[in-house]
């Protein structure tokens, strides 16, 4: 996936378009045996102060749960935000290089500079 836990994002549409947050959690789509393993579009990514919604909490036993109005992220489809380069500070597409060494990295798809 090309996004990762730590990321900075931009939202790309619905009611928190624009908004930037970091990447809190990443949420792979499961294969499905009847599509041949394609689940690419069901990635998902929850983003710190993105998607809030609000769940209503019960009391169970002698927990010690939250009891109440408990707000917290939603996660949302991963094809709804983009990656914030960290050098030109703009949401960009993801290619990928492989290194002299071997190894795979990211990079910008506008200025060109990996992406650690």
């Amino acid at each position: 996936m090309r996004i990762r836990k730590g990321d900075t994002v931009e939202i790309l549409s619905g009611d928190e378009k624009g908004k930037r947050g970091e990447v809190k959690e990443v949420i792979p789509g499961r294969p499905n045996p009847k599509n041949m393993g394609k689940a690419r579009s069901k990635d998902r990514v929850v983003v710190a102060g993105i998607n809030l919604i609000k769940k209503h909490q019960r009391r169970t036993g002698n927990v010690s749960t939250q009891a109440g109005i408990i707000e917290r992220e939603a996660s949302m489809f991963a094809s709804k935000v983009a990656l914030v380069c960290p050098h030109c500070g703009r949401p960009t597409r993801v290619g990928y290089h492989f290194m002299p060494d071997g190894s795979k990295v990211r990079y910008c798809k506008k200025c060109g500079e990996v992406i650690g």
